[in-house]
């Protein structure tokens, strides 16, 4: 039985797998992880192995009460991974990118897809046919633009973008900024889908991510992947490296 441990920038979420079967998942801030893991080893003492990917430093007592209980991984450049990575600088790719390609080499086996991860951040991940990843991009994620734009400026507001958009022309600041990131958004991602589909054929594309929800409406052509889907894919790099 698997523990994942994903923590993110802001809260941490943490899944127990029976091999590939998801047995359970939660969603809490960082300060309740002591916690939480006391809660999880009592529900599920049969958990043998852990892995935690996380996008900062880890705390060391987080690290040692896993250790304690576990065979512990940590997620990291270095991990062995359960595809070809031809990425140039592997040591400085995101952990959550890694995650997110494992769980497209599993879930769409001998098919060219593209991952885009919705995040803080949008990133775009090329996993071929061949089971090679070859990288991809990395844009400002909607409310980091949505920030800038405030943040940068005098007299811009900060506007709430929470819910796809049935307007195309924006009649006030606030509707105009709202049209500025989303619209935006969404064409560069339409744009890469295009280009990418260009290059690859039968392009499958995974849409996934905080703000997927928001922009599966306003994207065309992509699949709109389970809030699960970057667990599945550190289940399957922990459950290649118990080997």
């Amino acid at each position: 039985m698997n523990l994942i441990v994903d923590i993110g920038n802001t809260q941490i979420k943490v899944a127990v797998f029976q091999d590939d079967e998801l047995l359970y998942t939660d969603r809490f801030e960082a300060s309740q992880l002591l916690l939480k893991l006391k809660e999880i080893f009592q529900k599920f003492p049969a958990i043998q192995f852990s892995m935690v990917s996380s996008v900062k430093n880890v705390k060391k007592i987080w690290e040692e009460t896993l250790q304690q209980k576990t065979k512990f991984f940590l997620l990291s450049g270095a991990t062995r991974v359960p595809f070809i990575n031809k990425y140039r600088t592997p040591k400085t790719l995101g952990v959550d990118r890694i995650a997110l390609v494992a769980a497209a080499s599993k879930k769409f086996p001998d098919k060219n897809t593209l991952v885009i991860d919705a995040g803080t951040c949008i990133t775009y991940d090329i996993l071929t046919e061949k089971n090679e990843y070859l990288g991809g991009v990395i844009s400002p994620g909607l409310h980091m633009r949505n920030k800038a734009m405030h943040q940068f400026t005098a007299k811009l507001p900060l506007v709430e973008i929470n819910k796809p958009l049935d307007f195309f022309i924006g009649n006030s600041t606030e509707s105009s900024l709202q049209l500025g990131v989303l619209k935006a958004i969404s064409l560069e991602i339409d744009g890469f889908i295009g280009e990418y589909k260009n290059k690859f054929e039968d392009l499958t594309v995974i849409l996934t991510g905080g703000d997927s929800e928001i922009l599966s409406k306003t994207v065309k052509n992509s699949i709109f992947a389970p809030s699960n889907f970057l667990l599945e894919g550190l289940n399957y790099i922990l459950e290649f490296n118990k080997s």
